[in-house]
């Protein structure tokens, strides 16, 4: 066992590799990412200042230069991390090469702001900074740091950050790199390992906040919907298929074939758009609410304790019938065949043969070795579970993983993708070898020795 499982282990390091490294080259490879967009965006800003024509001679525009010099761009490339090779670069995101954090160029006694941690209260996000400086002490570069503040005073603890010619006292600091830039500049950088493997997906170029905040915060939401609907799958489609087994090639079981493959062919997301119309306050009937988690704040927060559980049903219900849906073809199907298929067995029929009651065959016999395919799918579908679904939760307004892996999509926030993308490549793999364990536990006709 213990053999087996380091062996799985082994292959699901160049398996993870793999898929994330495909996932980073082509969301590199694609125009229109976050490059594109700040050259837009600065190219935007020019045109709106005004001025003369820009350096290097570009066509000018109602207002300004349209036009980036080389050197501009070529900064913009360095914020990007695009002057490096592409394995360098993926090598950068997994935290096994040195991450360059910090690169300003300055003059002596010039100082600039370093974050160091965002905070999120009352959901208003406050970047938590400090003054870094680079002093010549006796001959010798010196880079130093002052103490922490923002530029809001949001907490006892935190102080706001003065201006740097106010700050009081300034602490020797070895964590920056400084070059000679022989003009009277100077390079200061600071580089550390920090990717994935260390615990740091990065920096959301659209949120200018820690992925894994982000992720971490809307992982409940997507876990809530994805739990409560797997549970409920399998405690509607189980009896649904033991039914359609007992009864097969009746008109129950024709009925309700039909129906089942008729909710596998509706899409979540359109059938969850429908709902929507006949059931939120549409043309026809307004029961349930149009979407979102739970109420607003406003009103969630003046609910008592049996108030907010009723409003978290009321916003529970349709998503979870648009989550439910896709699986019970699967299940329900699965059931009934494995079911139908231990009827058969030998030691069903010596079970009848000997005139024990049809139930207490069925419930006590067959149906113990028909639910092993079943609870073997469950490490498998945790994957699916922590995920969240795109469109369903579009649809309903619902803010958790699925939510903002749309978004990061449609705004090219890369470092999102790839970091939903990491999280969702090893939940899946690791589910893969909990059905494994689940299967050899529950069988004992498999060995994993």
């Amino acid at each position: 066992m213990i053999k087996y499982i380091l062996n799985r282990i082994a292959l699901m390091l160049p398996t993870f590799f793999a898929a994330t490294f495909i996932v980073f080259v082509i969301l590199n490879l694609a125009p229109g990412g976050p490059f594109e967009r700040a050259v837009m965006q600065l190219k935007a800003g020019r045109m709106m200042g005004g001025g003369e024509g820009g350096a290097g001679g570009g066509r000018s525009g109602a207002g300004g230069s349209e036009t980036l010099t080389a050197e501009q761009l070529d900064q913009l490339r360095k914020q990007y991390g695009l002057d490096k090779p592409l394995p360098i670069r993926y090598l950068i995101w997994l935290g096994l090469y040195p991450r360059t954090v910090i690169e300003k160029t300055v003059a002596l006694n010039d100082g600039f702001r370093n974050n160091l941690k965002y905070i999120d209260v009352e959901s208003k996000i406050y970047r938590l900074q400090q003054w870094v400086r680079l002093t010549n002490e006796g001959g010798k570069l010196q880079v130093q740091k002052s103490g922490i503040g923002s530029d809001f005073k949001f907490a006892e603890n935190y102080d706001e950050l003065p201006d740097m010619a106010q700050v009081g006292q300034w602490y020797p600091c070895n964590d920056f790199d400084v070059e000679d830039l022989k003009n009277g500049q100077y390079l200061v950088s600071q580089k550390k390992f920090s990717g994935i493997l260390t615990g740091d997906l990065g920096i959301s170029s659209v949120y200018e906040r820690p992925v894994i905040e982000l992720i971490t915060q809307r992982l409940p939401i997507s876990s809530y919907f994805g739990i409560l609907g797997f549970i409920l799958s399998y405690l509607v489609c189980i009896p649904l298929g033991i039914s359609k087994a007992i009864r097969h090639n009746t008109t129950y079981d024709f009925l309700t074939s039909a129906l089942v493959f008729a909710g596998y062919a509706i899409p979540g997301f359109a059938l969850g758009s429908l709902l929507l119309v006949l059931f939120g306050g549409g043309s026809f009937w307004d029961i349930f609410p149009l979407g979102g988690f739970h109420s607003p704040s406003a009103i969630w927060n003046n609910l008592s304790f049996l108030g907010k559980i009723k409003d978290q049903v009321w916003h529970t219900i349709l998503p979870i019938v648009c989550y439910m849906i896709g699986s019970f073809a699967t299940l329900t199907i699965l059931m009934k065949n494995s079911l139908m298929e231990n009827f058969n067995q030998d030691y069903v029929r010596t079970a009848f043969a000997k005139g024990l009651p049809p139930n207490k065959v069925i419930y006590q016999h067959a149906l113990r070795n028909s639910l092993i395919p079943l609870v073997a799918r469950i490490g498998t579908a945790i994957g699916v579970v922590m995920a969240g679904d795109f469109f369903i939760e579009k649809v309903f307004n619902i803010d958790g993983l699925g939510m903002l892996g749309y978004k990061a999509l449609i705004q090219a926030d890369y470092p999102i993708i790839m970091g939903e993308i990491a999280i969702a490549v090893f939940i899946l793999l690791v589910g893969n070898l909990i059905s494994d364990l689940i299967y050899v536990s529950v069988d004992p006709r498999i060995s994993l020795d």
